[in-house]
């Protein structure tokens, strides 16, 4: 099987945008149920591949489950949200789904800001200002790293010719100042001419697109942005 190679950084980036612009209120798969944080995300290692499911200790996520969860049948919902030990597990009880939303939400936030916080302290020169709502997601070249896999950053699905999704095909402006969100030295992702390749896979391009702006590069787009938030009810624990 293949290692998750996701960065937890932005795989949190990425949960935190998904959550916060109602896409665990709009699923492609079962909108005939609740739906869970974390296991209902394209962020998932088996959101694609629920009869074939990879083991839940190869997620990059396992890094922020207490070691005595670890073997639990979800063990991502035993990640500790705040001080008083609450987990998705506790709240799953007795909260409804605007707090459960707001306690996550609060503590994606936290964390990212402790990560980046911990990177600017090893690389200050990659210093960033604090993760926003409003900051873009880029997407990943088809082959910019040695496992080709959909171009949503935080989504783990591997490529194959024979299952679906969507390609996409980019020539970067010459004058772009982030050309195609690859390093100055790198030539990973480049086909004839300067095209750049991306594939969204079956799951994620039935709800994000890709478009290019010069000045950032290629960019993951909600498909329905002006969808509301789905309406407050009890979520009751699988």
């Amino acid at each position: 099987m293949l290692k998750d190679e996701r960065d937890l950084l932005e795989v949190l980036k990425f949960e935190l945008g998904f959550l916060e612009d109602g896409g665990y209120g709009r699923s492609v798969k079962t909108p005939w149920r609740p739906q869970f944080i974390f296991e209902d995300s394209p962020t998932c290692i088996n959101y694609n591949s629920r009869h074939n499911p990879r083991p839940c200790s190869e997620c990059s996520l396992m890094q922020l489950v207490p070691s005595e969860f670890r073997s639990a049948k979800a063990p991502c919902r035993h990640i500790p949200l705040n001080e008083s030990g609450e987990t998705l597990d506790s709240i799953y009880r007795y909260d409804d789904e605007r707090e459960i939303t707001e306690a996550v939400s609060v503590w994606l936030r936290a964390t990212i800001r402790h990560l980046e916080e911990a990177r600017r302290a090893v690389h200050p020169a990659g210093n960033k200002p604090p993760f926003s709502h409003s900051e873009t997601i880029k997407g990943t070249p088809l082959y910019h790293s040695l496992h080709p896999k959909c171009a949503n950053p935080a989504c783990p699905t591997a490529f194959h010719w024979t299952s679906g999704g969507k390609f996409f095909r980019f020539r970067p402006n010459a004058d772009s100042a982030t050309g195609n969100n690859l390093p100055p030295d790198s030539q990973s992702g480049t086909g004839i001419h300067g095209v750049r390749h991306y594939w969204l896979c079956e799951l994620c391009s039935s709800v994000f697109t890709l478009m290019y702006d010069k000045e950032q590069g290629v960019l993951l787009n909600l498909l329905w942005p002006e969808l509301p938030a789905p309406e407050t009810h009890k979520v009751s624990a699988a």
